[in-house]
């Protein structure tokens, strides 16, 4: 539990730095005002959290970050390092190589929802629909979502779960929801 606050503070400061308007004095006037920067994206948003840094990595690796900085939006339920630590030994290693980009652009696109669906939206859809709610990913299979108390449960096409460990993280271009799992298509 002391651990998930503090990636949530680390989360929560990593934001602030973003949203902070520094170097606004230094920007040229856009007809004739001062315009702070903007929230960064989910990309941003994500690189600016060291605990999503393998999340980082595999992005890049599978070209997805122009994508994911584009206008969107998106919801990304995205697995923390420790979840994906928890893959078996090798498994990040060997779909981070080239000739794995295609299955990790499906693992990836499979934590990508289209529109922005904040935490209350989620639960409220489970409560709606008799306590399950399936949803498409953009990499075309489907999420379902369930609730363990008070906790979102992402069940994947194989029946893996993944719980949210943190939710609502806004970017410019979505919203990200931490997971403890890595969902597979």
């Amino acid at each position: 539990m002391k651990k998930l606050i503090l990636n949530g503070l680390a989360v929560v400061m990593a934001i602030g730095a973003y949203a902070t308007p520094t170097g606004v004095e230094n920007q040229p006037p856009k007809n004739g005002k001062v315009e702070l920067q903007d929230t960064p994206t989910i990309v941003g948003v994500a690189s600016g959290n060291d605990d999503f840094s393998t999340l980082v990595a595999a992005v890049k690796a599978a070209d997805l970050v122009e994508t994911l900085s584009s206008d969107g939006p998106f919801t990304v339920f995205a697995p923390t390092n420790s979840a994906f630590g928890a893959l078996p030994d090798g498994t990040v290693e060997t779909l981070l190589k080239p000739e794995n980009k295609q299955k990790l652009t499906s693992i990836l696109t499979y934590h990508v929802v289209s529109g922005k669906v904040m935490a209350a939206d989620v639960v409220k859809a489970i409560k709606d629909n008799n306590g399950k709610y399936m949803v498409d990913t953009v990499q075309g299979n489907k999420l379902t979502f369930s609730l363990d108390g008070q906790n979102v449960v992402l069940t994947d096409a194989k029946g893996g779960t993944a719980t949210v460990a943190m939710a609502d993280v806004d970017a410019s271009n979505g919203v990200i929801h931490a997971i403890d799992s890595v969902v597979m298509p």
